[in-house]
């Protein structure tokens, strides 16, 4: 079974707090690490977090609001200086291109790897090994990206059962059907279909960056088991957080409850909350099933 981390590096916004650096998370599994935006700091917290820069690192920026992105040089110069040649793949909404070439200045030093840029937009998606990072469109004050991280479905369980009956022993045999192969046993052929159960679906991850309340967020984010929704203030700031273009804990439970998520984890905390128990609150008089993200917490992510 492959694990499935999530690494919150960064969980505030807006500014640094004491408690908490700026927007920045690592999904880590099979010797992959996928990062959602890149605050400022963040190399620092990679090196706290002991992930370490895996060779495939894929970065993906869900706009290009400083909090979300200033992070970008010294992560990349911090990888230089460690020695990395590995190429890097970095995506973001349109206008990524342009950003990056004005962050990392020639003259702020030089980077022996490759790090190639891909825009995306709403429907969007890339493979990654056995991933499917994809992308829609969210509600801020400018152009945002919110994105899934969806797993492969799993082969479906042996009906072991039946395969004992039939004498079939255990081994190469078994992993034949599993990969959806017929066999011959016993003089009778043995379909995969009899044999082996439906598939079983992979596991989700979906990361809104900053964002008000959005039907799209619901629609990626349906039965997922992992919501990272904005939920920069409590229910009183409402208003406030719909003209800055961000959630209250509150109406991201609301979302997260529509969804049928499995989980959900509360961020991009404004600095004003040195204590989040009312945020934590809000969202579980709608949501039970839900936390709040504080910096270098490590989660797995289990199987249904």
């Amino acid at each position: 079974m492959t694990e499935m981390r999530i690494v919150f590096l960064g969980t505030g916004g807006g500014m640094p707090s004491r408690n908490r650096g700026l927007p920045s998370i690592a999904v880590k599994t099979s010797g992959t690490v996928i990062l959602m935006d890149c605050g400022e700091g963040t190399q620092r917290q990679f090196i706290s977090s002991g992930i370490g820069f895996k060779k495939e690192f894929h970065i993906f920026i869900t706009h290009h609001h400083g909090d979300h992105v200033l992070g970008l040089p010294g992560l990349l110069f911090t990888m230089a200086m460690s020695g990395r040649v590995d190429p890097v793949w970095i995506y973001g909404p349109g206008g990524t291109g342009e950003l990056l070439e004005r962050l990392m200045h020639p003259r702020m030093g030089r980077i022996p790897f490759k790090y190639f840029v891909r825009e995306m937009k709403t429907g969007d998606s890339v493979r990654i090994k056995n991933l499917t990072v994809g992308c829609t469109s969210s509600d801020h004050t400018q152009e945002v990206l919110a994105y899934y991280i969806q797993e492969d479905s799993r082969p479906g369980k042996m009906r072991e059962d039946f395969l004992d009956s039939l004498g079939v022993p255990r081994g190469p045999l078994w992993g034949r059907l599993q990969r959806g192969k017929p066999i011959i046993y016993g003089g009778r052929t043995i379909t995969p279909e009899e044999a082996v159960g439906p598939p079983r679906r992979g596991r989700r991850i979906v990361y809104t960056g900053d964002t008000r309340p959005c039907e799209n967020i619901v629609e990626i984010a349906r039965e997922a088991d992992v919501l990272i929704h904005d939920a920069t203030f409590d229910n009183s700031m409402r208003d406030e957080a719909n003209i800055e273009g961000h959630s209250t804990a509150m109406q991201a439970a609301e979302i997260a409850s529509k969804a049928n998520v499995s989980l959900l984890c509360l961020f991009h905390i404004s600095p004003r909350y040195n204590n989040p128990e009312t945020l934590l609150l809000e969202a579980r008089t709608i949501f039970p099933n839900s936390i709040v993200a504080e910096d270098l917490m490590d989660i797995r992510v289990p199987y249904r």
